[in-house]
């Protein structure tokens, strides 16, 4: 979460330069069996929230029966459909939609997750996310089946290599998950890495700012630290 670029404008027009930055995290790949240990995912269907340009769903989609995904964002879906149209079994299904309204009838779903989308309404929406969220959080919950799990994916600090929320609103939101939506948490750490020094600068400020990028604590192996949390909710039977 930056102050800098306008993140809202990237996702509407510049897909693909995040599609780079999101491929290079995670390359330990220690995010997927993170998801497993929190609820089975053989078999499931799942309702993902904020999809973007597919990094979740192309994870999801080889170990699960099927995948519902919706953005707002017409051009991050128009990137997420040609990369799974390469690489994934055609267990998926893309689709434009706000988080808070999602075109499905209740019950639907064994998993609703969302990545990285939730947090971004407490820095576009400051004064309002409260509100905002709640709605979004439970439209997750009434798409879930009873005894279905809710994940809800976050940064926790890119560029730390133990979890420190970017701002305080975002640990006010966390705060909110666990305390008044009654989510559980854990962190792991998810790193980047990037091919070399030029593409570490220019993907992390196009996203970041210049400045984070100009200061970032790349190892030498252009390896950048980064702390994501993991919080689930398990509807009751």
């Amino acid at each position: 979460m930056s102050a800098g670029p306008n993140q809202q404008q990237i996702y509407e027009n510049d897909a693909a330069r995040y599609k780079r930055l999101v491929a290079a995290e995670d390359w330990q790949q220690r995010l997927l069996p993170a998801i497993s240990d929190v609820v089975p995912l053989a078999g499931a269907m799942v309702v993902e929230l904020g999809a973007g340009t597919g990094r979740l769903t192309r994870l999801l989609s080889p170990c699960v029966k099927k995948v519902h995904a919706f953005d707002r964002s017409g051009n991050m879906l128009h990137h997420a459909r040609n990369h799974l149209l390469r690489q994934c079994p055609v267990n998926w299904s893309l689709a434009m939609a706000d988080n808070r309204d999602l075109p499905l009838a209740h019950g639907c779903a064994d998993i609703a997750i969302a990545g990285w989308s939730f947090g971004h309404s407490t820095v576009w929406n400051e004064k309002g996310w409260r509100a905002e969220v709640d709605r979004a959080v439970s439209e997750m919950q009434r798409v879930l089946r009873p005894g279905g799990t809710a994940i809800i994916l976050e940064t926790l600090g890119t560029g730390s290599e133990t979890p420190q929320p970017p701002t305080a609103t975002l640990a006010a939101f966390y705060r909110w998950l666990e305390t008044e939506r009654g989510y559980t948490r854990r962190w792991l750490r998810t790193d980047f890495r990037f091919a070399s020094l030029e593409e570490a600068r220019e993907l992390l400020g196009f996203f970041f700012g210049e400045e984070f990028a100009s200061q970032a604590p790349l190892s030498a192996s252009c390896v950048l630290p980064e702390c994501t949390g993991i919080w689930w909710r398990r509807v009751p039977d």
